[in-house]
């Protein structure tokens, strides 16, 4: 088994693990709660539906970057090169800074997420930033009180603990798919071809119909038949035993909503549009083709 393996599966066997998890899921998802009507603007926000892309990614490049700039110019200093101190000292508070939005991201992606081995590991992940942090803290603390030595060595034991978590944190991305797409993008019919018969689907009810590998939902509302790919683009829900609400369909996984029109995420925590169709019926069959006038459905 490789490394990487191995410490996935010493993770997923730490049973301890879960009822932590349980814990801080169940404090974020209250403090979610407890904003009320803000609740969802808020998490669209820390999830990044705003800019199509999981926000954490791009966040928690500051802190990570911050901190071995920190660890370069400790080494200088050490060395004998007392001019970088301040630059370290810099780096550091700002790695500090940072770490607050890397982890209410972080926290904000993946709280919904409840199979065992994402809690376990994201757990994991976010206890060991929590001790990085604290021990910078104490770095920071002990070099302004003139122990610089002592904050040189808090701040490399931080550091190790950083890089610890972040392959945790490849692991959850890369491993786990936590913030991957989910939906399929490729292969999608550029012909019409026919999913399902027309006398098969009821008025607004969401309709799972498959052609081939392709899983699609289907929407009857009068005249007009949409089309979504069936697994939501977050992690991969079966969006046809979701719910319509106000032209949308919602996942019944974690609650992404997408417009029946065009795809479009008008909640998250899904960041990208679902896969959309255009839709006839021919000689009693609906049939579908992707709409390439769309983005997210272009190849």
């Amino acid at each position: 088994m490789a490394d990487g393996k191995v410490i996935s599966a010493q993770i997923d066997a730490q049973e301890w693990l879960e009822p932590i998890a349980d814990k801080m899921q169940g404090a974020v998802q209250a403090a979610y709660d407890a904003a009320g009507p803000a609740k969802k603007p808020i998490e669209n926000a820390l999830n990044g539906v705003w800019m199509g892309h999981v926000l954490h990614p791009a966040v928690v490049t500051v802190p990570i970057g911050a901190w071995t700039v920190t660890a370069a110019l400790d080494l200088l200093e050490g060395a004998g090169k007392s001019e970088y101190a301040p630059g370290a000292d810099a780096s550091l508070a700002v790695g500090l800074a940072g770490a607050a939005s890397a982890a209410v991201t972080g926290l904000t992606q993946w709280y919904p997420h409840k199979e065992a081995s994402v809690k376990k590991t994201g757990a994991a992940h976010a206890l060991l930033n929590i001790t990085a942090t604290v021990l910078y803290g104490a770095s920071y603390a002990a070099r302004k009180q003139g122990n610089r030595g002592a904050g040189r060595a808090l701040g490399f034991l931080g550091y190790g603990l950083v890089m610890t978590s972040a392959y945790l944190g490849g692991e959850l991305a890369h491993e786990k798919n936590l913030g991957a797409d989910h939906a399929p993008r490729r292969g999608l019919p550029a012909e019409f071809i026919p999913v399902l018969s027309a006398a098969a689907l009821p008025e607004n009810a969401p309709t799972l119909a498959q052609t081939g590998d392709l899983k699609l939902v289907l929407v009857k509302q009068g005249a007009r038949i949409h089309a979504l790919a069936n697994s939501c683009s977050h992690h991969g829900g079966p969006l046809s035993e979701g719910r319509l609400e106000n032209g949308c369909l919602v996942c019944p996984w974690h609650g992404s909503r997408f417009r029946l029109e065009d795809g479009h995420n008008e909640d998250g925590p899904a960041t990208f549009a679902q896969p959309c169709f255009e839709t006839r019926v021919k000689n009693g069959q609906i049939e579908v083709r992707t709409n390439t006038a769309l983005p997210q459905n272009r190849q």
